[in-house]
């Protein structure tokens, strides 16, 4: 590409690849009110519906085996290969064996049967469900992350440049960070240590004069050219740490699969964050988890994936570790009870959601759970739902962010609280 790259994108579409990949700007959120210090929110996102029924192995169900004859996590006998013993009905995959000191120390806790009420099995609607809030609405609506950002804006004493409050790393535009309130989005992978066509001083003095002016469109120009460039030195000095180990810089595979760059953007995330006390929400996710066929059991393509989540969820440990700082792993639906013809599983409705943090009640898992026999099963065949995302979301935006029931139905419009839950966040 040209040096100047003015001359060869139009003025629209560079101001636009740019900002696209750094950020929208709003009013600055105020957090502090009541008696709660809100901590740090960082939601992970599984796109594609990830098996919670080989994350979180029922191991005590005779079902289960019935029903996965060559996909099932095998009983726990101590051995590598086996199920990881939680109590006498759970257990942990054996991918996410760094997991178990977590859930020993009572900072991580799981809720089998959990998901959104709205039947679909489309990937698409789904994750438009959980990411606007809103279970069954196909319109257009600001993602629930974003008008959280917005909920306690303020308008007094307003900075010289706008602040961020919420940050989105991996994905260009994420329907859950959309809307009018302050969010800054980080490229996946390596891609985020660079500084794109601002890095080169020619284009830069270019663009920066072409949009000196104190109109809107210059304003947010500047504000984003300056926001990328920051992002990049910051990245960029991070990974130059010793802290940074090679097997961890392996670990970002910027086109192969998501789920193998996950542990470089929860670095980048939880790097930013640090150094930037003002984005308390953070959003991350990966995809390949639409396993249909060869998903595997102990080994093979999911165990992957989930090797990738166990060391992700390990650093996002680190980096968010304060008293009100929570970390939550979800999915838009879970697979099928049973495994398909091709050693796979299909689309399906409940799924295990994880929860991470101090306030967490961890150690165990919380909610209903009613077996796998067919009878209990989801029109026969999933995981019921018996607990709705939005309920869950709303226990850990009371207990630790602080928010008012009427707070939480701004962003979850019609939610029905859950008592079954209430042992779920401490205090």
């Amino acid at each position: 590409m040209s040096h100047s790259l003015s001359s060869t994108l139009p003025r629209r579409q560079f101001l636009s690849t740019l900002l696209a990949t750094s950020s929208a700007w709003a009013a600055p959120m105020a957090w502090a009110q009541g008696s709660i210090d809100p901590g740090r929110l960082v939601l992970v996102f599984l796109r594609g519906a990830y098996d919670g029924l080989s994350a979180l192995v029922p191991h005590g169900e005779r079902a289960y085996y019935a029903l996965r004859p060559h996909i099932a996590i095998a009983a726990p006998d101590g051995t590598a290969q086996t199920t990881i013993k939680l109590d006498d009905r759970f257990g942990l995959h054996p991918a996410l064996a760094p997991l178990l000191p977590l859930w020993q120390q009572g900072v991580l806790a799981a809720i089998p049967a959990a998901g959104s009420p709205d039947a679909t099995r489309s990937h698409f609607d789904a994750q438009h469900h959980w990411e606007i809030g809103q279970p069954g609405r196909s319109g257009a609506g600001a993602g629930w992350l974003n008008t959280l950002a917005g909920l306690r804006e303020t308008a007094r004493a307003k900075p010289a440049a706008p602040v961020a409050a919420a940050l989105g790393v991996g994905e260009a535009n994420p329907q859950i960070l959309a809307g009018p309130a302050a969010v800054q989005l980080v490229p996946r992978g390596q891609a985020a240590t660079r500084q794109g066509a601002m890095g080169d001083a020619r284009t830069r003095d270019a663009m920066l004069q072409l949009y000196a002016g104190q109109d809107s469109l210059s304003q947010a120009f500047r504000a984003g050219a300056q926001s990328r460039m920051q992002t990049a030195q910051t990245l960029s000095d991070d990974m130059a740490s010793p802290a940074m180990s090679a097997q961890e810089m392996r670990a970002a595979n910027n086109g192969a699969g998501p789920a193998q760059g996950l542990l470089l953007d929860a670095q980048h995330l939880g790097t930013l964050m640090r150094q930037n006390r003002q984005l308390r929400l953070g959003f991350l996710s990966a995809g390949g988890w639409d396993t249909h066929a060869n998903q595997g059991a102990a080994t093979g393509a999911l165990a992957n994936n989930l090797g990738n989540l166990a060391s992700t969820l390990v650093q996002l440990r680190r980096d968010f570790s304060q008293p009100n700082d929570v970390v939550l792993v979800c999915s838009e639906f879970g697979r099928t009870s049973a495994e398909n013809g091709t050693r796979g599983s299909d689309h399906g409705h409940g799924n295990a959601l994880w929860l991470m943090g101090n306030r967490v009640n961890g150690g165990r898992w919380h909610g209903q759970w009613t077996g796998l026999e067919q009878g209990m099963l989801h029109e026969g065949r999933d995981l019921p739902v018996h607990h709705d995302f939005r309920a869950i979301f709303a226990q850990v935006l009371r207990n630790a962010q602080g928010l008012t029931n009427a707070q939480i139905d701004q962003l979850f419009p019609g939610f029905a609280w859950d008592g079954a839950l209430d042992g779920l966040m401490q205090g």
